[in-house]
């Protein structure tokens, strides 16, 4: 047993609370976890975040409360309290003429933190080559594209040079195009799988594993060998109340194991951040063809790759 009382296997004993996280991942050989859904935002914008999120029980039917509600310090030190050693702080805009701002805001916050990559997002609107493409050339690591929240198709022309681009340099795209929690006027796999279709190059990494909508992501997953799946809330108790994996979800992921990374959510989830992990572990442990590789690939090798970090 580890002085936080985890046992020396990872699969047999998940952490149990976020004081448990440090020795759980040093039983599993690794120097820290890599989390690709994170998000920092200015603060005024994540205060309107965390104000939506208060509504939660009117607008979703179930309250949402935010976990992580600290100043931006205090969130840095939670990450470095769990040993995560790299993340990804995604931004997103809701409206014309806020991405390229947003952009310039999380590459000054990446240059002044070290576990933080630089990041990027886009919209559809005039000007949206052009600001990717220096953010990309700046050393943008990973963009983000939150259909639901950006009220936008995906399929937009203006997007579509936008996409090419991405597929081109092989930089990951982060897009929450699912309906969960709610559906928007664009959501839905079968919208974001005609811009695959058109780009089939593109990697692109499915926020929350496409929910609710998680067999569709997976036939994504199959049938272009650059998309991926995110972890980001899937199967926690919270999501399950509302938005239930197949029973044989763990069975399903044996064929695309290399292909799950580790996303959190945080500091915006409703829980802490070792109930994610104890989720994975769940599945590595349901499904021998998965164990200890599985979740060490999950929540380092392959987001590692992926950022092209170093080894």
């Amino acid at each position: 047993m580890s002085r936080h009382g985890v046992s020396r296997d990872p699969l047999a004993a998940p952490p149990s609370n976020d004081a448990d996280v440090p020795a759980w991942t040093a039983a599993l050989g690794t120097d820290g976890l890599i989390d690709l859904h994170v998000h920092f935002l200015p603060d005024r914008v994540m205060a309107k975040v965390w104000a939506f999120f208060d509504q939660a029980a009117e607008r979703y039917g179930i309250p949402w409360p935010v976990h992580y509600r600290l100043p931006q310090d205090g969130r840095l030190a939670v990450l470095r309290a769990l040993g995560v050693r790299t993340f990804a702080p995604l931004v997103y805009p809701h409206k014309p003429g806020m991405a390229d701002w947003l952009n310039s805001w999380v590459a000054e916050f990446a240059a002044a933190v070290p576990a933080a990559v630089r990041t990027a997002t886009l919209y559809p609107e005039p000007g949206v080559v052009a600001y990717l493409e220096r953010a990309l050339v700046d050393g943008a690591r990973c963009v983000k594209v939150h259909v639901q929240v950006g009220g936008f198709d995906p399929r937009d022309p203006l997007l579509d040079p936008a996409w090419g681009l991405l597929a081109e340099t092989g930089v990951p795209v982060v897009v929450h195009c699912g309906h969960g929690p709610v559906a928007g006027r664009y959501t839905g796999l079968d919208v974001f799988g005609e811009v695959l279709a058109a780009h089939p190059r593109l990697v692109a990494v499915l926020a929350h594993a496409g929910m609710p909508d998680y067999d569709g992501a997976l036939e994504l997953v199959r049938r272009y060998p650059r998309v991926y799946l995110d972890t980001t809330m899937v199967g926690v108790p919270f999501s399950e109340a509302i938005a239930p994996l197949p029973p044989d979800w763990a069975g399903q992921l044996a064929d695309v194991a290399d292909r799950v990374v580790l996303g959190t959510d945080f500091p915006n989830i409703p829980y802490d951040y070792a109930t994610q992990l104890r989720t994975i572990a769940g599945w590595a442990a349901a499904d021998d063809r998965l164990g200890t590789p599985f979740l060490r690939a999950v929540v380092r090798d392959t987001p590692a790759r992926l950022l092209r970090l170093e080894p």
